[in-house]
Order: structure tokens, then sequence, then C-alpha cells
């Protein structure tokens, strides 16, 4: 079992880790939604050979930890993380012209969208469905993200996974068993790290490739809303929309505290107002029961909870159970 960081000696961390280690890191600042409370420690690591040595040190000192990229698809509670979260500063991209087919090297912390504009410059085609992806190599791996007809699995060439059991391994895309929404380092949280991924291109000219990119981004333009989100709050259900499915139930432009269902477009939770973690866990439930009770489906979310969430549901339940007794009272 894990040792929760609060029991360890933070003078040892210091040690081991150096100026790398911060302590009480407040992680909306860190999150694309910008709500979340404070991580016990943070570790910034700056290159994948430095993700990999903090992964396996922490590893050998039973620490539980987990990789924050650009935290587009995360919600963390407003109680924080009692455990180490690694921030992800691994950003270098490499483009190959030479290989056949030409590729792109990237570090787990880089941008995707950026990478695609990198490579759009040299006249390569491959990644222009990314353009509108705002999370990170390896958050993108691990989530199979996707948009515009094209998805991680389709284009990825070989990543380099650093697993806690048997060390580091070069896989390729029909290894990592990939699904919508989904991988087997998904389906197995805390026991693998991504290192660094190259990406399939095919040659094209600048022109081209920048075309594409701008009817991508002119089509985000007009369907998607800018703001402090988390991307897609729910996956789509099979052959329907999330944001149809929240639509059809009247919730666009619901509001709960300082986060609204989005007027643009129904999957995505807009923080327009100094927003608590909790306010949109409290939306998410009461869009996921409004639409079950509109058509019967039951909306599975894309974002990832992470921290203590248990107190949370306890609060509501108890609150719930209270107003309940006060009803029967009247």
């Amino acid at each position: 079992m894990n040792t929760p960081l609060s029991n360890l000696p933070i003078e040892q961390l210091h040690t081991v880790f150096g100026d790398h280690l911060q302590e009480n890191v407040v992680l909306a600042n860190y999150t694309t939604a910008h709500v979340g409370g404070s991580a016990d420690a943070a570790l910034m690591v700056y290159s994948a050979s430095e993700l990999e040595n903090a992964a396996r040190r922490l590893w050998e000192m039973d620490i539980s930890f987990f990789v924050l990229g650009s935290g587009s698809n995360v919600l963390i509670s407003d109680a924080g993380v009692h455990t180490i979260v690694i921030i992800n500063h691994a950003h270098t991209v490499k483009i190959d012209v030479r290989s056949n087919p030409p590729s792109v090297w990237c570090e787990s912390g880089a941008n995707l969208g950026g990478a695609a504009r990198q490579v759009a410059l040299r006249g390569l085609s491959g990644l222009e469905w990314a353009i509108s992806i705002p999370g990170t190599v390896g958050g993108a791996i691990y989530g199979n993200a996707g948009a515009h007809d094209g998805d991680i699995q389709s284009s990825l060439l070989l990543a380099d996974i650093l697993h806690r059991q048997i060390g580091k391994e070069t896989l390729a895309s029909d290894q990592l068993e990939f699904g919508y929404r989904r991988s087997s380092l998904k389906r197995n949280p805390g026991q693998a790290v991504v290192l660094s991924a190259r990406f399939r291109l095919s040659p094209s000219t600048p022109d081209a490739v920048r075309i594409r990119m701008e009817e991508f981004t002119e089509q985000r333009r007009k369907s998607q809303p800018t703001g402090a989100s988390m991307g897609s709050m729910f996956k789509n259900p099979p052959g329907d929309y999330a944001g149809r499915l929240i639509e059809a139930a009247g919730l666009k432009g619901t509001r709960i505290g300082g986060v609204e269902v989005s007027p643009v477009h129904a999957n995505f939770f807009i923080n327009d107002h100094n927003a608590k973690a909790t306010d949109i866990w409290k939306l998410i439930h009461l869009v996921q029961r409004k639409v079950a009770e509109k058509s019967g489906i039951q909306l599975d979310l894309e974002i990832e909870l992470l921290g203590n969430w248990q107190d949370v549901e306890n609060k509501e339940t108890t609150a719930k159970k209270s107003l309940q007794r006060k009803q029967n009272k009247k």
C-alpha cells in the first residue's frame, strides 16, 4: 500500500529531488478550468529523462503520484490531493523528414496542438486534426484524444512507456489497446507513465496543410465555446452525441455557482465566475440525472476526477437526507 505523503519526511524528498520539489502547490494554476485545491507537493520535470527518473524514484519509495500536463481533462477536488503531482514540462519536439514515412518525436509534456502547428510549417500532413486539442501528448495518448475524424490511435507510430513493474518499453499503437477515449494506460491508472511518442506524417505542402487546419479551427470557433473549461465533459454514447442529449434536456445555460453549461455547446462546462470544483461536480450530476430522466441514457464522464470526492458525496447525501426529513415533518 502506498504511504500518504503527509507521513513521509519532506526533507528526505527535498534531498532526493532538490529544488524540483515544491510544497503546497495550488493545482488550479495548472488546469484549464482553473479550479482545484492544493497538492501536498509537486515535482517539476523538464525532460523525458527527468520524468523517468522521478517516476522510478517515487515508485521505489512507494509514494503514489500522478502526472499532470495541461490539466485539460481533469477535475481536481477543492480539497486537493494528498500525494505528489508531477508537473510535466518536458516539451521537446523533433521533426524527422528523412524517415519513411516522415515523423515527429515529442516528449510527453509537449502540447499536441503546438506540435501539429510545427509540422504544418514544414509542409507535413497527418496531425491537422490535432490543431484543436489543448492537452499534452502524454494525456492525449492516455485518453486516445481525437477530433475532426482523427485520433491518436490512427496517428501514433510508437510510444515510450515506463511501467511500474516491467520498466521502460517502446510500444506500437496497436499494443496500447486503444478504444473510444480510452487505452490500456487509462484502464490501469498509476501503473505506467508516457515518456515520449513518435507520430506518422506524410509529405504535403505548407499551404495545403495550413488551409485544412484553418478549416478545422473555424469549425471549432463556430461550434465550441471559449473560456475556462476541461474540454468535452461527457463521452458520446453509441450512435448519439452528449451535447445533443444535454441540449434536448433543456440544460443549455444551466448554472451552479460560477459554472454553466455552455449555451454554445452543451457538452462544455464554462467557469466564468470563480467556480469551485464542487460547483462543477454538482452540475455534472444534475446533467446526468436530467439527461437520464429525459432520454434514459446515462452519460459517462470523459474527464477524470482526482482528489477526495468521497467527502463531497457524503455531504451531499447528508444534505439530501436532512432536506427530506424537513419535508416529511411538514
